[in-house]
């Protein structure tokens, strides 16, 4: 039983790596980043180390997502294309 689980998170993780990769929009890109790192802390979590997977949700899916829309919104084009 354990082991499906490993491997449906193994396919979420590749799923939204692919997504965040592929996204032309930087925010949505953001959002991506940060759902890869929620389920990345859940598979350490499910692997036994909490202490890890409690400072990869913390850091990972909250603190630098929430510095990552901060950086996009006060960054300004220099010229309109």
């Amino acid at each position: 039983m354990v082991w499906q689980l490993d491997f449906w998170l193994l396919v979420i993780l590749i799923v939204t790596a692919v997504i965040a990769l592929s996204l032309k929009d930087l925010l949505a890109a953001v959002a991506a980043l940060s759902a890869y790192s929620f389920f990345v802390a859940l598979l350490f979590s499910q692997m036994g180390a909490i202490d890890v997977a409690f400072v990869e949700a913390t850091l990972g899916a909250g603190i630098s997502g929430v510095l990552f829309i901060v950086a996009l919104f006060l960054t300004r084009r220099r010229s309109e294309d």
